[in-house]
């Protein structure tokens, strides 16, 4: 794995059941926000890439719940790319509490469209700038 870009978010009692943990559809909400920051650390925001019709719905998630993550914890969120194809794009994402203690790990896969949510190609300048993110492969698989 690269080094993944990480995003910090504290854990507000709204997020929480009544048995104060996170409920489980918030997580989507918190790996939304931190790919949002790791775009905008790249370069163009998502309403950058929107106003220029780029937009990336998720077609699939995969989350791994491995623990919960309750009121006031101080969460660590971890993104990093693992594809970039002609009209797609994968991330990997890890959640760990301020004591390092793992409470999620996620995969999201989406797709490049218009605003007509017809797929497009990535924009160009977008696939350069996550390139840098995408784990190298083995010298064998090159």
């Amino acid at each position: 794995m690269v080094n993944p870009f990480r995003h910090t978010h504290r854990v507000s009692y709204a997020e929480c059941t009544v048995g104060n943990h996170i409920y489980h559809s918030r997580y989507l909400d918190l790996l939304e926000a931190a790919r949002g920051e790791f775009l905008r650390a790249l370069g163009p925001t998502v309403m950058e890439l929107q106003e220029r019709d780029n937009i990336f719905p998720v077609i699939e998630a995969r989350l791994h719940y491995k623990f919960p993550a309750r009121y006031d914890d101080l969460l660590t969120i971890e993104v990093w790319v693992t594809a970039v194809e002609k009209i797609r794009v994968n991330f990997a994402h890890r959640i760990v509490n301020q004591n390092g203690r793992l409470i999620l790990e996620a995969e999201t896969f989406h797709v490049c469209t218009g605003l007509d949510e017809k797929p497009k190609r990535l924009p160009e300048e977008l696939a350069a700038k996550l390139a840098p993110y995408l784990p190298a492969l083995p010298a064998s698989g090159r």
